[in-house]
């Protein structure tokens, strides 16, 4: 029960080394790619576009008038991601069975159900006054560069295409809409299930062991509220547009950012570090781009299938983000009239379900006709079957924040990019609804601050649990964002979060009650205040080091913790009981500890339940250490002596974990290095196709951390690989914006055989950044292809 979902991104990753590559797929892959350099004719265009490529890939466009910038933008991201784009808008569009075959239905409904059906006047103008424009011209150009390859005498698809067997189609500007984008960063409902699941088996109150809530409250069931058989599993289905996608072979929400007052760096500037945690994949989540237009000169990252920037700086100011955590959706448990499966129970009586039947194209399949079920909460996305027809039957329907305009992700950072100080940035972050964010600025006249923003629904229950449809249980607005927690020029002189709990005590909104362990930016903080105590002023040298900082506050607690318990003396903990807590990828303390904590979480998950112990045994570090330290008799009750219980608890854990790494690592512990287990693994999509591995993926690659250090390579379940953390990172000097720098991973190209589709790999796993080069001359200095674009 991790505190964070790792998922598993849309498109995991790909080659750096690419050995023993088929001669025929390697040429084909060369053939199909973007042409960089020299002239490329774009119909559609009003202006020629100039387009700089650095030798670290980013493109730098330099556009006569808006229109151009964002048509140009369009096409340029289409040049280096188009495949992953057309993943993206077809996951959003509930139209990936037309290529994926039958498995990919339930993913499609879901997708449909969650669509935003709502005034498409209010969703555009939500973002920026010019947002429809600005979507018009930036598909257009997507739409004008597919039209490029697939014309008479045309180069042809790119080589992802030419595997999966299907072409892309026209995006329209209502694509970049797409709701399933951020809605796993919006969160709780798969939380309601999971707490609703714990209550039904151990009851309120050792349910409530479990969960660290804070502001610290019990569950709270609605009375005579039937939550049995209640679980995450229900909806499974239910996913973002960043999960990973895969083709069979044919027989086919954590982040770090801080902002520093000038006061405490050696510029006398302020400084602006953010490192966006997500999912690892093939193509890289984040697609960086440098846009110059009248009006326009913003550098950063986003999304390559969305226009602007949504991280990053423009002549002014600086900003990142980190996810802030409201909790946006609500489960209702509704009850069906057993006479009529399309009615529903209200406080009225009987009402009936809006039904909207929906076409669904299958591969290899005849089309599916579905109905898609709406009570006045929301989409249903489950039904029990196995209810008592006398009685009725149960299902639940989903209230959340996408059904309100301006709740696409991250598309309001149309308006951030053309901000220029903080009353600005004030008046755009009140349009920025979803993903919740804590948003950091810093500006050029040596200010900062910090905003952490979202659509808060206002509900007078705690949101933890699925309630009755039946109930009074609606929202009554959202909370204004003057009343989100905020921060200008504050006395310490820097602001850092890392997803941690943000609001004050006494809060008098229920936003959410589950933040992520304070251990990063208890973390960041200690950094950054041990500098101020030191008078030692701050660099963007010193801001790299500290992004990829890998001491582990759990693993220290968990070692100050073992010396007060009967293990201390123990002969093997030795090295251990010394070690410093730094997740160093060769040392062999750091594999004992996480492999020891992973083999504790699973005994005490056992100690929950004996007959579902998985439900419980991926608790967070705060949660085991309070368990531990405070042993109690329903978890340690042999004997009279829960302390000595827990020590021995502890002693065969210890044992487990050596078994357990000699049986994954051998015998020889010289060989028990944390690198040896903790990799990072970049797949593509498409690697399970005949011979396509080879030129797509490459092998693992050792790593440090963990998910709870700064430097965050969360692993997933029980696996040891990595599964998400920072593929982007950015460091703004507003002294000098040329002296910012930045890292993608793996490369800015999604196109196997560039030059750009692996190159900042290795650059990235060693904790360093280019860069981030902004003024003309600078760009120009490192240009390594230009495009003209002509109309």
């Amino acid at each position: 029960m991790k505190s964070i979902r790792l998922l598993i991104l849309l498109f995991p990753l790909a080659v750096f080394a690419q050995p023993n590559q088929k001669p025929d797929l390697v040429k084909a892959a060369h053939k199909a790619l973007a042409v960089v350099s020299g002239q490329l004719r774009m119909p559609g265009l009003e202006r020629p576009v100039n387009v700089l490529r650095d030798r670290w890939g980013v493109a730098h466009i330099y556009a006569q008038n808006q229109h151009d910038l964002f048509f140009a933008q369009g096409a340029v991201a289409a040049q280096d991601r188009l495949f992953q784009m057309e993943l993206w808008k077809r996951a959003g569009q509930g139209r990936l069975a037309e290529i994926l075959g039958p498995s990919a239905l339930p993913r499609d409904v879901n997708a449909r159900a969650l669509r935003y059906r709502g005034d498409m006047q209010a969703e555009y103008e939500s973002y920026s006054p010019d947002t429809q424009a600005i979507l018009t011209a930036f598909t257009d150009g997507i739409n004008s560069y597919i039209a490029s390859l697939t014309a008479p005498g045309g180069p042809g698809l790119p080589i992802e295409f030419q595997l999966a067997g299907f072409s892309p189609d026209d995006w329209h500007p209502e694509d970049c809409l797409n709701r399933m984008a951020a809605f796993s960063m919006t969160g709780n409902a798969l939380n309601e299930l999971e707490h609703a699941q714990a209550l039904a088996e151990l009851g309120a109150e050792k349910a409530s062991k479990l969960f660290d809530f804070d502001p610290a409250i019990a569950l709270d069931p609605a009375p005579q509220l039937d939550l049995t058989g209640l679980s995450p599993e229900l909806l499974k289905n239910l996913v973002g547009s960043d999960h990973r996608i895969e083709f069979p072979a044919h027989s086919l929400g954590g982040s770090n950012n801080w902002t520093i007052s000038g006061a405490l760096t050696a510029s006398g500037k302020p400084l602006l570090a953010n490192d966006p945690h997500r999912v690892m994949g093939l193509p890289s989540l984040r697609y960086m781009v440098h846009l110059v237009a009248p009006g326009w000169n913003v550098i950063g990252a986003g999304e390559p299938g969305l226009p602007g920037v949504a991280l990053g700086h423009n002549e002014h100011i600086a900003w990142g983000f980190t996810i802030f955590g409201l909790d946006q959706q609500d489960l209702y448990v509704e009850e069906i009239n057993p006479a009529n499966s399309l009615e529903y129970k209200t406080e009225d009586g009987w009402k009936k379900m809006e039904v909207r039947r929906e076409t669904f194209l299958v591969k290899g399949a005849a089309a599916a006709e579905v109905d898609l079920k709406f009570t006045r909460h929301g989409p249903v996305l489950w039904v029990d079957d196995k209810g008592d027809k006398d009685d009725g039957k149960r299902a639940l329907a989903l209230r959340w924040i996408g059904t309100e305009p301006g709740t696409a992700g991250y598309l309001a950072s149309l308006a951030l990019d053309r901000v220029e100080n903080w009353d600005q940035f004030e008046s755009a972050v009140a349009r920025w609804k979803v993903p919740s964010e804590n948003l950091v600025y810093a500006d050029i006249a040596g200010n900062i601050g910090e905003h952490s923003v979202g659509l808060a629904p206002v509900r007078d229950w705690t949101g933890l649990l699925p309630v009755p449809g039946s109930g009074n249980n609606n929202w009554t607005g959202f909370v204004p964002t003057s009343e989100l927690p905020h921060f200008f020029n504050p006395k310490e002189g820097f602001v850092a979060t890392a997803n941690n709990k943000m609001i004050p005590e006494h809060y008098p909104y229920n936003v959410g009650f589950e933040w992520v362990p304070p251990y990063r930016v208890t973390r960041i903080r200690s950094m950054i205040e041990s500098a101020k105590h030191d008078r030692r002023k701050l660099t963007v040298s010193d801001m790299e080091r500290l992004q990829s900082d890998i001491t582990s506050l759990p693993a220290l607690e968990f070692q100050r913790f073992i010396r007060s318990t009967t293990l201390k003396d123990d002969p093997a903990l030795v090295s251990f009981l010394r070690w410093d807590g730094v997740l160093k990828s060769v040392s062999a303390d750091a594999a004992l500890y996480e492999v020891w904590f992973q083999q504790t979480c699973h005994a005490i998950g056992k100690r929950f339940s004996k007959e579902h112990p998985e439900r419980y045994d991926n608790l967070p570090p705060n949660v085991i250490q309070r368990i531990l330290a405070h042993p109690e008799k329903y978890l340690f009750g042999v004997g009279d002596n829960p302390v000595a219980d827990r020590d021995q608890l502890l002693a065969e854990t210890l044992k487990a974990a050596q078994d357990e790494l000699k049986k994954l690592l051998g015998p020889d512990t010289l060989q028990w290095k944390w690198g040896n287990l903790h990799t990072v693994h970049f797949r593509h999509p498409l690697d399970r196709q005949p011979d396509a591995k080879d030129i797509f993926d490459f092998a693992p690659w050792p790593r440090p951390g963990d998910e709870y250090t700064v430097n965050a390579t969360g692993a997933d379940g029980d696996s040891w690989e990595q599964a998400s953390g920072a593929s982007y990172r950015e460091i703004l000097d507003t002294s000098d914006w040329d002296q910012s720098v930045a890292v993608n991973t793996p490369g800015q190209s999604g196109q196997p055989g560039s030059k750009h589709y692996s190159d900042l790999l290795q650059l990235w796993n060693a904790g360093r950044c280019f860069p981030l080069l902004y003024s003309r001359k600078a760009v120009e200095r490192e240009t390594t292809d230009r495009l003209v674009l002509q109309p």
